[in-house]
């Protein structure tokens, strides 16, 4: 399947003769035809322009459109009305919180998250993660889901104390962060480390939509209100193709390789974060795009022994409904080497 993606300031996507039509800023022209059915998704970004003609086609071929701020962050996803007639996949979502089987999502999540870490903490001769925890996440029981969460929540964040102590050690002295900081965080690393989940947090809520589940009822992660819970339980999967990403990038930068900025802490204080500098974020969220589309050594449902990171993760979604859907008898999410 093909996906169609205006990157450049003053693109234009237009339908003509069966045909969706881009054009960029020198008027160079590429068509793709509709009935040839090949087109899965079409993105858009500020500065683009669309014709209603174009959108309407789109809606017509189940063609999902996404729209991006400049900087690849979807703000919004088009779909057709059709679309939402997949209820069994929802439905059998909910049910799980009944069946047994959100225990067993939970636990797998877990696993393939630490299962992941390990392989990066091989790669980088680090110490690897006793297999005695993998064990006693499979034994853990409780009385209620929430229980059980926490009992797995608990194992999960002494693991991860553990795995950032060994990661952060590979990076320059002068910018090696003391500890793992999410929101808001000061150092630089922990920044550039932030700025990647975010974009991975993006490519998920997308892939968890386009197998027709529901993002905001999740496993690992509690359900909350405003909190994507499943997208936060499916980003632990690849956390750890996003950390040699960043070791790779960001390991041997430099202070100056970071700017200052002020911004608010509190209503009353504010604080000075370190992040990239301009160009070199630029840089950074270019490569890291690309990152998503580098090829990896997992067969496909249905035909090849590669694939890009990101049809992975849209094929691990899908995988997650069929299981929901009792199509798959189990689901053990699939791991990179």
């Amino acid at each position: 399947m093909k996906r169609i993606a205006l990157e450049e300031y003053g693109s234009y996507l237009g339908r003509d003769r069966g045909c969706l039509v881009v054009r960029d800023r020198e008027r160079t022209e590429k068509r793709y035809a509709l009935a040839n059915n090949e087109i899965s998704e079409v993105q858009l970004r500020t500065g683009n322009s669309v014709s209603v003609g174009a959108l309407v086609s789109c809606g017509f071929w189940n063609i999902d459109v996404i729209v991006m701020t400049s900087r690849g962050h979807p703000i919004a996803i088009l779909k057709s009305l059709y679309d939402d007639s997949h209820v069994k996949t929802r439905i059998a979502q909910y049910e799980s919180l009944r069946n047994g089987k959100c225990v067993e999502i939970a636990k797998a999540i877990l696993l393939g998250k630490l299962e992941g870490q390990d392989r990066l903490l091989s790669k980088y001769g680090l110490r690897r993660i006793d297999y005695r925890v993998l064990e006693k996440i499979r034994n853990i029981e409780g009385k209620s889901m929430q229980e059980i969460r926490n009992k797995l929540t608990t194992i999960e964040g002494h693991c991860a104390e553990k795995y950032f102590e060994q990661v952060f050690g590979l990076f320059n002295e002068t910018t090696r962060p003391e500890r793992r900081k999410g929101f808001k965080a000061f150092d630089p690393i922990n920044n550039v480390f932030n700025l990647t989940y975010t974009v991975l947090k993006w490519k998920v809520h997308v892939a968890l939509l386009k197998a027709k589940l529901e993002p905001y009822l999740g496993y690992l992660h509690e359900i909350v209100f405003g909190r994507p819970s499943l997208v936060c339980d499916f980003v632990e999967l690849y956390r750890y193709l996003m950390d040699d990403f960043v070791v790779g990038y960001a390991r041997n930068l430099k202070p100056t390789d970071f700017i200052l900025k002020e911004e608010d802490l509190t209503s009353t204080r504010k604080a000075k974060r370190q992040y990239l500098n301009d160009r070199m974020q630029r840089d950074y969220l270019k490569r890291l795009n690309s990152y998503f589309t580098s090829r990896v050594e997992i067969p496909r449902i249905r035909k090849g022994e590669h694939q890009e990171i990101e049809t992975l993760i849209n094929e691990e979604a899908l995988l997650l409904a069929k299981y929901l859907r009792s199509e798959n008898k189990e689901w053990n999410p699939r791991i990179v080497d």
